[in-house]
């Protein structure tokens, strides 16, 4: 028996004017020129997706390549500017912070608000009060106008009246990421529930997690087109080789206008990369996968025993691992064991693997020496490579042990 399909898209493009300014007659030439092809920016081209009952999809991309504008095109917010969309079954969405909510109406009051909008008699929402305010988890504040509420209130509230609504496709744009880890937990519960209802969802993420644990299917868009549209693990491969190509064109402004600098230069850093598995520049790197960090020292002194370092900090600047040449002791003896000339050139590379929870990394390099006068500081370079670690796998804290598990039976002892 064939899945029927809920949602259709065929030849869907959208268009935008973009509108002239600085001129007397601005005005009157955008009237005349608005839909002329130099003054139109196209944030969709040619979109064809087909997505059937009980799916759940992941639509990941770059920022600006369109994925809030399709959501909104499939909701109605925005109509097409040529092309088929259609929706069978009742949708609910949840595309923007608050939006549907009545400010100046109370928690409670939205409820009932919401439901009347939905088709439900008063009588019915009563019925589905309980379900919703302990979902959404509000206790008190139920009774307070939203106004009053914060961020994490307005999703929760937002997000449970949706799914409480019993829609036959769930639509989400990146609202969970204003929720904390718990409730987020909760939501994705929910989704499996739903997907074993026969329900489709179709969310917009920026958490490749999200995709690879929860979604049947993957799209990439990339500049307003589909470039990919398969597996989880295939779009994320996809996705990744999109952004590298981004960031190749960025990182090296990145890395010379972000990091602080200082040392006096004897022995100085001329060059660093992260390497991945495949040998390419990155600023991406995948949990199992080994990578390498690179680095091209030139000593303009004399240097003896000079010591090569590097340290991983969070986005909070907490210090999470790294090490240096001095603590790897006979790994690194060629450089250990060595007096380094004025004018040579060398190049070190670290290799390892890097198990951490998903998420950025900020990576400092230096060179340093213990002289007679203690530590000699050459060349440091502060958070010089800001990067991504995707990790698919659920952990608690920031490191996993990749622990094994074993059971035997206890035996009593006599």
């Amino acid at each position: 028996m064939t899945t029927p399909a809920m949602i259709t898209i065929k030849n869907l493009c959208k268009n935008y004017p973009l509108l002239t300014k600085g001129s007397k007659s601005s005005f009157a030439s955008n009237l005349k020129n608005i839909f002329t092809p130099a003054n139109i920016f196209p944030a969709l081209k040619n979109i064809n997706i087909t997505i059937t009952a009980g799916e759940c999809v992941g639509i990941i991309g770059p920022n600006g390549s369109g994925k809030s504008t399709l959501l909104k095109v499939l909701t109605g917010i925005t109509p097409p500017s040529s092309g088929e969309v259609q929706a069978h079954g009742k949708i609910a969405a949840l595309l923007e912070l608050g939006a549907g909510l009545n400010p100046e109406l109370s928690g409670l009051e939205n409820i009932y608000f919401h439901g009347h909008l939905f088709g439900f008699t008063r009588r019915e929402m009563q019925a589905k009060i309980p379900e919703i305010t302990t979902f959404a988890d509000l206790g008190e504040f139920i009774h307070v106008p939203v106004k009053k509420y914060s961020s994490g209130m307005f999703v929760r509230l937002a997000f449970s009246l949706s799914i409480h609504n019993n829609p036959d496709i769930l639509i989400v744009d990146e609202a969970l990421a204003v929720g904390d880890i718990n409730f987020q937990a909760k939501c994705f519960r929910h989704f499996n529930k739903l997907r074993d209802q026969g329900k489709t969802i179709l969310f917009v993420t920026h958490s490749l997690e999200y995709v690879m644990q929860y979604c049947h299917r993957g799209i990439v868009l990339s500049k307003g087109e589909k470039i990919f549209d398969g597996s989880p693990k295939a779009a994320i491969d996809n996705y990744k080789q999109v952004m590298s190509g981004i960031e190749a064109q960025s990182t090296q402004q990145q890395q010379q206008s972000e990091c602080l600098s200082y040392g006096n230069k004897q022995a100085e850093i001329l060059d660093y990369a992260l390497i991945d598995s495949e040998g390419k520049r990155c600023n991406r790197i995948v949990a199992d996968d080994p990578f390498s960090i690179h680095l091209k020292i030139k000593f303009h002194q004399k240097i003896e025993n000079p010591i090569i370092a590097y340290t991983i900090k969070d986005l909070k600047g907490v210090e999470i691992t790294g090490t240096n040449t001095y603590y790897l002791g006979e790994k690194a003896n060629a450089i250990n064991s060595r007096t380094f000339l004025s004018g040579e050139t060398i190049v070190i590379t670290f290799e390892q693997q890097l198990p951490l929870k998903q998420g950025g990394y900020a990576l400092s390099l230096g060179v340093t020496s213990f002289t007679e006068n203690g530590l000699e500081v050459y060349h440091r370079l502060y958070d010089v490579i800001l990067f991504e670690v995707l990790n698919f796998k659920q952990m608690v804290g920031f490191f996993d042990p990749e622990s094994e598990i074993k059971i035997a039976p206890h035996t009593p002892s006599a």
